[in-house]
């Protein structure tokens, strides 16, 4: 069969072993879309693309209501950019020209742009985020830098989900959403379910769909991906809040230069910069890699988790020291926020406990009185030995047993204690020595639970 006659299966890009790559392009002048396909050295307009596997690959049509309406944005060709620090340079001119944030969030965010072009050479990822009231220039923010992103989505919190995990699973581009809180709405959970599964590879969102025969059917959606988000508050969940890289907005002044309203000239500028970092992608996607000399061992493992993806595409030595104190700043309020939850003052007596008395356990009413003694007034509900426990086990997965009838904190827990203590913000003081003696106790046949 000829090969332009084989069944087509529209695409939006395709990437093998060898590093060739095609990348779906659209020409609002014409009206037509195609394939620009790299062969490691050079590129080549081209109708259709034929796989290793025999797939022949054929793009979305020109009249596809995303594409022709401007919600999903596409390169036209690829375009020369010179070096890479000519191509940041030019992102954050045209950053700055259109929107008013710090300059340290400037660059940031012109190396995200980047990061959006390598990201499927990554595992995890962080989100971008603007957080503020109305008026404060987050929807600017975000078609500035959304429309350089790699095939960004927008969306808007008027948006229903169902649309978003389809054209996510379908373009597996860079969702760039306004109002990502949804407030009042139904929808935020699904939102959160996005956010929470989106930024780490391989974890699917399923969802149940009605297919043509009226059955309803699990279907898992990809969902991973680099996320742009316009919101006014935060999250209830502490570690997604720690997946983001946030701006404040609208904390000083607008800026007098930064137009109201956008020009025509925005959206020629941003096809210009989108057709420069599609050769980009194609000269580094496949040499980009996660650095692992990067992690920094004074910061939590999510936060270099998300931290170093990014920082692996930043060349900019002082680029790289203000990520990293942006993100010491995240944890310092991941840990001001532990220090006053219920686990870290039931904690603070455990170690308190541990400290002053050479038992081979811990009660559990022992902790139970102490907590009272200090905190009672600050709880709202009964302070009982059984509450305690299932914190104790469940929350902090520390380890109890049960000797002469009562449940108790075996000293072998010491070492985990003293982790957790540092983990909420708890001083440890001179109780640091102790940890050596934990193991060394022989806790006989008892067991855990």
């Amino acid at each position: 069969m000829d090969a332009n006659k084989k069944p087509g299966t529209p695409a939006v890009s395709w990437i093998d072993e060898d590093g060739r790559m095609a990348e779906l392009v659209y020409d609002e002048a014409k009206a037509k879309t195609g394939f620009a396909v790299w062969n490691a050295e050079s590129w080549q307009d081209q109708t259709s693309v034929e796989t290793p596997a025999g797939e022949r690959l054929i793009p979305f049509s020109p009249k596809n209501n995303l594409i022709k309406n401007g919600v999903v944005v596409l390169p036209s060709e690829p375009a020369e950019y010179g070096t890479e620090e000519a191509l940041v340079a030019g992102i954050q001119a045209f950053i700055h020209r259109y929107v008013d944030v710090s300059p340290t969030f400037e660059r940031i965010a012109s190396y995200y742009v980047l990061l959006t072009w390598l990201y499927d050479a990554f595992k995890e990822l962080p989100y971008l985020r603007f957080q503020g009231d109305y008026g404060t220039g987050k929807t600017r923010a975000l078609l500035t830098i959304g429309s350089l992103c790699y095939k960004a989505f927008f969306a808007s919190g008027a948006s229903t989900v169902s649309p978003i995990f389809h054209i996510l699973d379908a373009f597996r581009g860079t969702l760039v959403i306004d109002e990502a809180d949804f407030r009042f709405s139904d929808e935020k959970s699904e939102i959160v379910k996005i956010l929470n599964n989106g930024n780490v590879d391989g974890l699917p969102v399923l969802r149940t769909i009605q297919d043509r025969q009226r059955e309803f059917n699990p279907r898992a959606f990809k969902v991973f991906g680099p996320k742009i988000v316009a919101m006014r508050g935060t999250y209830d969940d502490r570690a997604l809040e720690s997946r983001f890289l946030s701006e404040a907005m609208g904390t000083q002044a607008l800026r007098e230069d930064v137009p109201i309203n956008l020009p025509e000239s925005h959206k020629e500028e941003a096809l210009q910069l989108r057709n420069k970092l599609l050769l980009y992608r194609f000269r580094n996607r496949a040499a980009a890699r996660l650095d692992p000399t990067l992690v920094n061992p004074d910061l939590e493992p999510r936060l270099n988790q998300i931290l170093v993806p990014l920082l692996s595409v930043v060349r900019d030595p002082k680029l790289r020291h203000e990520l990293e104190g942006m993100a010491r700043d995240v944890q310092f309020l991941l840990v001001a926020d532990r220090s006053a939850s219920a686990e870290a003052q039931i904690l603070e007596v455990i170690l308190e406990l541990l400290g002053r008395s050479e038992q081979s356990a811990i009660p559990l009413s022992d902790i139970a009185s102490a907590l009272s003694e200090r905190y009672g007034p600050e709880f709202e509900r009964p302070i009982t030995t059984r509450w305690i426990g299932s914190v104790i086990r469940k929350r902090l997965r520390v380890s109890t047993y049960k000797t002469n009838g009562v449940f108790a904190v075996p000293r072998a827990e010491y070492p985990k204690v003293l982790y957790l203590c540092r983990r909420y913000g708890i001083e440890v003081g001179e109780h640091p020595h102790r940890a050596s003696e934990a193991y060394s106790r022989d806790l006989g046949s008892l067991g855990t639970n």
